[in-house]
Formats: structure tokens, C-alpha cells, sequence
């Protein structure tokens, strides 16, 4: 028999917040926590803005020596992490751990580790590149730091597959439990890439977004958009066995009961035109999760402010969920916190669990200039107070990559 799959703990640090409560305050305050770029000179660069985790010191989260020995990604992972688990309240006492996994992902993983020993290799040569380099760079560790720091025994595993990253982990961990392989599973992603090469990369590929005023940089199914904002930071939700929740007595958040994935095999950076990929991952998610498409109340849209995706997303939310798209409430949050890229599922995962809980839809913020190809309810602006019951998220990746999960009221 199949298992049901709740969310018990949440964790993030984000540009609007360094936990995940402050996050859900920065959605519900329409903060953006877009601003000038901090990490680098910006002066031969077009792109001026970013998303950047505000207020950060890794020596309030870390030891001296551990801070030289983990890429800012992994750091992020490591503390909303440890967030979510200490919010689940799961312990020795009442959980296996040889059966809690961690699906952390990542689009990119230790890039500003990358970044820092190519310099070094350019400047000083081979003999000084830190032995660290390989194990703070690649992309699983992050998840393997976690399992460590936690003492957590089960499957541990990264997903990369850009900016969908996490919402594939997320869904691949719920069908790990409902298939009984686990009890529990810490889901989510973590990202750190604004650096140089990071921000020259998507700027030469002409995905970011120029503009200097922070409130009209980020501004997704907006007629004037033109790129998105990079982000950075870390989301992670715990999921578990519902059973196994109930016996310890958990507080339950949500309930995850769909999740769907496609690829467009079309191209490396552009959506299938038609968003028939997009489409079939969210009619993939609504056949999971038992539903009918006029059962979803509010959409998480992947959003990200760049001309192709939005009106193509909105494309495929008319394919999948036909006279329905008429009704159903649609938001994107990255004009709150930017594309987050390989987390940005998970936050997006944590903002439509906590617009669950309290009843709030997330307004896209910054909207200005209707866009109709983009003729779906945004919820411009002002956030909505509604009964949601079942929220869908969408994450959509560079290489075709779709993922749709659906949540409900528990």
C-alpha cells in the first residue's frame, strides 16, 4: 500500500530572510530583496542588481576553520538544514536515522570555489590549488555536509537539473517515502552563484536582466520584462511518513500528494515554444495527485521575468488545466526573492506551504505593464487572503527540465 507524504519541518535563508518565518514575513510585506551587487565590482559588467542573502556572517552559523572548508552554497544548505530539522523536532528517540535520507540539490554547486582556485591556478600555478578545492566544489556535497552535520544514515543524493533542481528533489523524496524506503527524507536545494563568472555567464547569454531600479528588474508576466535577477540562498523542507509523523506527534504542515516530471528534448536554454513539456509535467502531477484541475486554488509559478518563460509557462498552464487556468490564482515570487536557480523550487516549495497554512495567495509583486500573453490572474501586487486548499509549484530548467509538485491541506 502506498505511504502519504507530509511536510513536518521547514528551513531557509534567502534574500528576504534568514530563516524561513522571516521569508514567509518578507513574501507577505511585498519585500524585495533585490539590490546592488556586494560580492564584486560590477563596473565592466551590464548587470548591476542581484538577490544577495542580506546580513550574513558565516562565524554565527560556523567554526573559523569550517568557513575556509565549505563553498557559500554548502554554508546555505548546512543552515536551512539544520533549521527544518530542528523544526520538525525529529531526534534519535523517535526516528530511525538510518532511514532519513537528504535530497539536497543544486544547479551549479561550489562555482565561487571554482571561481576563486581558477584564479589562483592562473596567478600562482597548479602547486597551489587548495586540496579542498574538489570536495568544496562539487555539487553533492552539500547533501553529503548535511548527512554528516546531522548524523543522518539514509539515501543521500543531489539532483541537478538547473533551475528545477529542487523540485525534482522534493518529488523524487516523496515518492521515495510513499514507496516505503524511507521514513524520512530533508528535501530541498541550496545556491550560491553571484560571483564574476556566475553573473558574466547569464549576462552573455542575455538571460539577466539590466535594469538598475530594484523594482523593475524582477518583475515577472510583466510586458516590460527583460531578464531575470539572479539569487542566492537555501530552502529545505522535511518530509515524512504520515504515519510516522502522527506516532511522534509532528506538527503537520502540509500534505504532498502529486509530482510530475517531463523534458522538452527541444533546446539547452529555450522552453519548447508551445510549453507542451511544461504542461505535461503539471497534467503528470494532477493524475499523482487524484485531482481535477479545478481543484487547484493557487499556482507557484516558476515566473522568472524572462520574455520566453512567462508567456510560455502561461501557455502551458491553459494546456494543462484548460477552463480551469481561467479561475485559478497564479503568482511568481521572484520579484521577491530572484531566481534562486537550483533552490528556488525549494523556496517556492516552503512559500506555497506556508500560503497553505495561513491562507494567504502571494501577490507577484512590482507588476505594472499587462502583458497579454500573460493573461492569467497574477494576484498583481497585493497579496489575497483565500481558502487554499491544493497549491500547484512549477520549476522549469535550463536543458528542458520540468517539474510540478502539488500540496494540500492536511
Amino acid at each position: 500500500m502506498e505511504k502519504r507524504v507530509v511536510i513536518t519541518g521547514l528551513g531557509a535563508i534567502t534574500p528576504i530572510g534568514n530563516t524561513a518565518n522571516e521569508t514567509w514575513d518578507g513574501i507577505k510585506n511585498k519585500k524585495c530583496g533585490i539590490d546592488k551587487i556586494t560580492a564584486f565590482d560590477t563596473e565592466n559588467f551590464k548587470t548591476k542588481l542581484a538577490a544577495e542573502v542580506k546580513d550574513y556572517n558565516p562565524l554565527n552559523y560556523f567554526e573559523q576553520k569550517q568557513t575556509k572548508r565549505l563553498d557559500r552554497c554548502t554554508q546555505f544548505a548546512l543552515i536551512s538544514a539544520r533549521e527544518a530539522f530542528k523544526d520538525s523536532g525529529i531526534t534519535t528517540e523517535n526516528t530511525n536515522f538510518d532511514r532519513v535520507g537528504i535530497f539536497i540539490a543544486t544547479g551549479i554547486g561550489g562555482l565561487i570555489t571554482i571561481q576563486e582556485q581558477s584564479t589562483i591556478n592562473a596567478q600562482k600555478g597548479n602547486k597551489r590549488i587548495s586540496p579542498m578545492f574538489i570536495p568544496m566544489a562539487i555539487c553533492n556535497m552539500p547533501a553529503g555536509n548535511v548527512a554528516i552535520d546531522l548524523g543522518l544514515k539514509g539515501e543521500s543524493v543531489c539532483h541537478v537539473t538547473a533551475c528545477s533542481s529542487s523540485t525534482h528533489a522534493i518529488g523524487e523524496a516523496y515518492r521515495t517515502i510513499k514507496a516505503g524506503y524511507e521514513d524520512v527524507i530533508l528535501a530541498g536545494g541550496t545556491e550560491a552563484a553571484i560571483c564574476e563568472i556566475g553573473i558574466a555567464g547569464f549576462e552573455n547569454m542575455k538571460a539577466l536582466s539590466y535594469a538598475t531600479d530594484k523594482n523593475r528588474a524582477s518583475i515577472p508576466f510583466d510586458k516590460e520584462r527583460n531578464g531575470f535577477v539572479m539569487g542566492e540562498g537555501s530552502g529545505t523542507l522535511v518530509l515524512e511518513e504520515l504515519e510516522h509523523a502522527k506516532k511522534r506527534g509532528a506538527k503537520i504542515y502540509a500534505e504532498v500528494i502529486g509530482y510530475g516530471a517531463t523534458s522538452d528534448a527541444y533546446h539547452i536554454t529555450s522552453p519548447e515554444p508551445e510549453g507542451n513539456g511544461g504542461a505535461k509535467a503539471m497534467i503528470r502531477a494532477i493524475e499523482d495527485a487524484k485531482i481535477k484541475p479545478e481543484d487547484i486554488d493557487y499556482i507557484n509559478a516558476h515566473g522568472t521575468s524572462t520574455s520566453l518563460n512567462d508567456s510560455i509557462e502561461t501557455m502551458a498552464i491553459k494546456k494543462a488545466l484548460g477552463s480551469a487556468s481561467s479561475k485559478v490564482m497564479v503568482s511568481s515570487t521572484k520579484g521577491n526573492t530572484g531566481h534562486l536557480l537550483g533552490a528556488a523550487g525549494a523556496i517556492e516549495a516552503i512559500i506555497s506551504t506556508k500560503a497553505i497554512e495561513e491562507e494567504i495567495v502571494p501577490p507577484t509583486i512590482n507588476y505594472k505593464e499587462k502583458d497579454e500573453e500573460c493573461n492569467l490572474d497574477i494576484v498583481p501586487n497585493e497579496l489575497r487572503k483565500e481558502n487554499i486548499n491544493i497549491v500547484m509549484s512549477n520549476s522549469l530548467g535550463f536543458g528542458g527540465h520540468n517539474a510540478s509538485i502539488i500540496l494540500k491541506k492536511f
